[in-house]
């Protein structure tokens, strides 16, 4: 246990330790770290989170993150909007972008199908995804190799199976079975998408 000699400053470090994979003693060294900065950088940084937290809103579109009404993927004229990669979350965006390997524009579900975490279709963006696709021609299934994530594709699957002429494909399995997207790397990640193959429930 730490112990310290001010209050504003314990009380700063419990509010770090608060972030994910932050122990007290890594939120200590950022407080620390800040008591060293001047002014106008601290002000700075504090400003940078406030507006994080007042300004982001999810894209109407894809229900990824976004400085207004639509995220910079969805604006992006660039981008194929006729292919469309369905993932869980905002991370799984972020891990697929950094490979540089996919052009089209995204649909975050926002969780997969839970059952024992009380998670169904109805707590999803399912229903923005079946309007979406009306103007597809492939969905991709990037989901995690979990059966939860296998759980969602397959009841998405049913759900778009009245179109013929759309081509549901799938990430090529160079992703073990139990992965999340976030945890695995790059080039794995790159190839993974650049070679999907044809879902198959």
């Amino acid at each position: 246990m730490l112990s310290l000699s001010s209050r504003l400053v314990e009380r700063a470090v419990e509010q770090f330790a608060t972030l994910p994979g932050i122990g007290r003693k890594t939120a200590l060294r950022f407080v620390l770290h800040l008591l060293r900065r001047d002014k106008p950088a601290v002000d700075a940084f504090v400003d940078a989170i406030r507006q994080l937290k007042e300004s982001i809103r999810e894209c109407k579109h894809c229900h990824n993150i976004a400085d207004g009404d639509a995220c910079e993927i969805c604006l992006d004229t660039r981008r194929d909007a006729t292919v469309i990669c369905i993932v869980e979350n905002i991370q799984d965006v972020i891990s697929i972008e950094s490979t540089g390997q996919y052009h089209g524009v995204y649909h975050v579900l926002g969780g997969i199908i839970s059952p024992v975490d009380g998670i169904g279709p109805a707590d999803l963006h399912v229903d923005t995804l079946l309007r979406r696709v009306e103007n597809a021609r492939e969905v991709i299934f990037a989901l995690g190799t979990t059966i939860e994530g296998e759980t969602t594709a397959y009841y998405i699957f049913k759900k778009l199976a009245r179109r013929d002429d759309l081509a549901v494909t799938t990430l090529a399995r160079g992703i073990a079975t139990g992965n999340d997207l976030e945890y695995i790397d790059e080039l794995t990640l790159g190839r993974s998408i650049a070679n999907r193959i044809r879902f198959e429930p």
